[in-house]
């Protein structure tokens, strides 16, 4: 069975105006990568409000990828070794997401 330290940790989130996000690291337990199949992956754990949120000294992880069109998900879960959070289509989008 497989932890959540097992799936892959967001490795960087360029995206200032979310709560998690502490000198472009998250700072959420996990994230949600979801969007709709014919659009960009969001990241749908983004908050854009002024105060901070988040767990201090975390590693933030992927705990649930709803892409399932992507070519790191496996079983609704990210095999990639690590996410980048950034913009793209949108503010906050998973710009590891590859088409399958």
């Amino acid at each position: 069975m497989s932890t959540l330290l097992d799936q892959p940790p967001v490795s960087e989130c360029s995206v200032d105006g979310c709560s998690y996000n502490h000198d472009h690291a998250c700072s959420a337990a996990a994230i949600t990568v979801g969007g709709s199949t014919t659009g960009d992956a969001q990241c749908s754990t983004f908050i854009p409000l002024g105060v901070k949120g988040g767990l201090d000294r975390v590693v933030s992880h992927v705990g649930a990828c709803q892409r399932a069109d992507c070519s790191h998900n496996e079983h609704l879960t990210c095999a990639a070794d690590a996410v980048r959070i950034g913009a793209g289509h949108d503010l906050a989008d998973c710009l590891t997401y590859a088409p399958a």
